[in-house]
């Protein structure tokens, strides 16, 4: 029984459709939903390299001791919908930057508010665009469960796959590159009927195990794992699926 005066959840939601917007960050969801399973080890390898992934959730990032962590790489939420952006954003991405590190920032989905277009030109308006600097990864879209309601924001798998080919088209005349695709599995079994059109994105999958698992049907392998929810590293925890000549690579297109 709500008091005089109070707002119920969803009448919040609907006056406010970012509330809570700066504690949704990739994987916030799918920890939520799918859990956090095992430990991974920190097994450095010739063949993989040690990056994460902020927002502002994380506030000021201290970015010598990130480096000195052994961070090379990061991704950082600059966007969310077409309401939302990251406040620690200069700080986070200019930091990574200054000392150093490849960085490239990602935009949180919200198909329920707005379109895939709409939102792909809000990112590249708002931190979200790339450069040939050989620093600067192309814009990730972090397509995960709805934090505000239904899991896959009403929408049937055909109207998914539109939505999210909407935002990927519309970054890649934007700004030349495919961005990469931020899911899970399972949200993207449920939410895209496990869809096979984006063998051209780079895969960044979340599954917090020992062990990646099946990956979507568009992929055969992916490019990032996001393996651990919380780690050394501020926010969470990435292995780029190759040596740092690889991360280069993908900087430069």
């Amino acid at each position: 029984m709500l008091l005089w005066g109070q707002t119920s959840p969803a009448a919040a939601t609907t006056l406010d459709p970012y509330a809570g917007a700066e504690d949704n960050y990739a994987g916030s969801q799918i920890a939520l939903h799918e859990g956090v399973d095992g430990v991974p080890h920190y097994d450095v390898s010739e063949d993989q390299v040690l990056g994460h992934d902020v927002s502002g959730h994380q506030g000021d990032v201290d970015w010598p001791a990130a480096v000195g962590g052994g961070a090379r790489f990061v991704y950082i939420k600059a966007t969310e919908g077409t309401g939302f952006r990251n406040p620690r954003f200069a700080q986070q991405y200019n930091g990574s930057y200054q000392n150093g590190m490849i960085r490239g920032s990602y935009h949180f989905a919200r198909p329920d508010v707005s379109s895939g277009a709409e939102q792909a030109n809000y990112f590249v308006n708002n931190g979200g665009g790339w450069s040939a600097d050989g620093k600067t990864l192309p814009g990730a879209l972090d397509a995960e469960y709805n934090p505000y309601g239904e899991t896959c924001y009403n929408k049937s798998g055909p109207d998914m796959v539109a939505w999210i080919k909407d935002f990927s088209e519309t970054y890649r005349n934007r700004t030349g590159r495919y961005p990469t695709i931020y899911t899970s599995t399972n949200w993207w079994k449920r939410c895209t009927g496990n869809s096979a059109e984006f063998r051209f994105n780079p895969l960044w999958i979340a599954r917090y195990n020992t062990f990646i698992g099946e990956l979507p049907a568009s992929w055969t392998v992916q490019t990032i794992w996001q393996f651990q929810a919380a780690g050394p590293l501020p926010g969470d925890q990435n292995w780029f699926n190759g040596a740092f000549d690889r991360v280069q690579a993908l900087s430069y297109g």
